[in-house]
């Protein structure tokens, strides 16, 4: 029996003090480890909705659009007091879970250095069962790769790159994230391409809350060590941006856990994101580029290598330095009727879930084709889903919503 582990890493919440990074553990039935999380979904196949950006009012309290505040008390939930620790109770009964009802307002301040560095999760220690060989077409094993160093700085090697943050019932949680291009907003694109489980729980949960993308985390490369007395600029050197809407597929809201390869083919999300301190300026002209989402790449045999870019946090690795693996992919297959799913070997850790997978476009630009979701507590491949038809879906519906915006 095998352990496995998400991709993702759980941290307890609060900053007044260092804590140290540990890795989650949780069972997969089918000895894979699904980074443990999803988006909620409507629209034409799926939809999550966050309340427009919300800023500080004058005395320190958030504004809330009155009908939004007005819904979230149908369930219970008096946003008056979110900012001050409410968003901390993860009742089931008031956990939302449906699309219109994610809300992510922005609490200043409060993705600190110490919080985004720092935080830590109990283990969850499980035994997994075995997989069946193959359960519908599945290639041989990659031999794993080792994660090299992304070269700093990231913003001139990697500058769609950064980090997911975000709150959970067992505390603050990262995972890795890519700037994408908006086909509504050319050249001043918001929008951000993760996993599913880095927004939304899945079947058993509802949306996570404070979720916010930091383009180029640690730009500079610096050591854990060094990052003890960085300040926000050294963490964050492009800002905080915040998630003002969420969207993922209807399968993984419906499917997808923590313990298991259920909805893993459609693991994927869009954010659309606003800076914590407004400066004028998109996302993609922030960071400088913004990535194409090929919908239509070719057969897995026609793909030389794809390469994997995140922030591995478990061991060996410390969530601090961007990684990334360059690999040809195979394919695996969870189950006969969902589709095949991109698999490459790689030794990044839970951290680097949601992190882009890199590709050769048709015109020889690079293009984003898949995101990390799954892999072995082994840590020696990862996969991701095909973005096919329900990502296209996702990703038109979030671009229309913020159409001239």
């Amino acid at each position: 029996m095998r352990s496995i582990r998400p991709l993702f890493t759980a941290r307890r919440g609060g900053s007044a003090h260092r804590r140290r990074p540990v890795t989650v553990v949780v069972a997969l039935g089918a000895a894979l480890a699904l980074t443990a999380t999803a988006c909620g979904s409507e629209d034409d196949t799926a939809g999550g909705q966050s309340t427009a950006q919300e800023t500080p009012a004058d005395d320190g309290k958030i504004k809330i659009p009155d009908d939004i505040k007005n819904r979230l008390k149908d369930h219970g939930i008096d946003l008056d007091k979110w900012r001050d620790g409410a968003w901390k109770d993860w009742d089931k009964d008031t956990w939302l879970r449906e699309a219109q009802d994610f809300v992510n307002p922005i609490i200043d301040g409060l993705w600190d250095p110490d919080r985004m560095r720092d935080a830590e999760q109990p283990d969850k220690g499980v035994e997994e069962g075995d997989i069946s060989d193959d359960q519908g077409v599945t290639d041989p094993t990659p031999k794993p790769v080792d994660a090299q160093p992304v070269s700093a700085p990231y913003q001139k090697d990697a500058p769609e790159a950064g980090k997911v943050f975000f709150d959970g019932p067992d505390g603050s949680m990262v995972c890795s994230a890519t700037v994408v291009k908006d086909p509504a907003n050319p050249g001043k694109s918001n929008l951000v391409w993760t996993a599913g489980h880095c927004v939304h729980a899945g079947k058993s949960g509802g949306w996570y809350r404070n979720i916010a993308f930091v383009p180029s985390y640690n730009g500079e490369g610096k050591s854990a060590a060094q990052l003890e007395t960085a300040s926000r600029e050294d963490v964050a050197p492009l800002g905080v941006w915040w998630s003002d809407w969420a969207q993922t597929s209807t399968q993984w809201i419906e499917q997808g856990g923590p313990t298991g390869g259920a909805g893993a083919p459609y693991d994927f999300a869009v954010l659309h994101v606003t800076p914590e301190k407004g400066s004028g300026k998109s996302l993609e002209e922030t960071v400088g580029t913004a990535l194409e989402v090929d919908f239509d790449a070719p057969a897995v045999a026609q793909i030389e290598s794809l390469t994997a870019k995140g922030y591995p946090a478990a061991a060996p690795f410390d969530g601090q330095q961007m990684r990334q693996c360059q690999d040809k992919p195979g394919r695996l297959s969870l189950t006969a009727d969902a589709p095949t799913m991109y698999r490459i070997g790689c030794t990044m850790t839970a951290g680097s879930s949601g992190g882009g997978w890199i590709g050769q476009g048709s015109d020889g630009e690079s293009v984003l084709i898949s995101n990390t979701s799954i892999g072995p507590v082994t840590a020696g491949w990862l996969a991701g889903p095909h973005l096919g038809a329900e990502a296209k879906g996702v990703y038109d519906s979030v671009s229309k919503k913020f159409a001239g915006q």
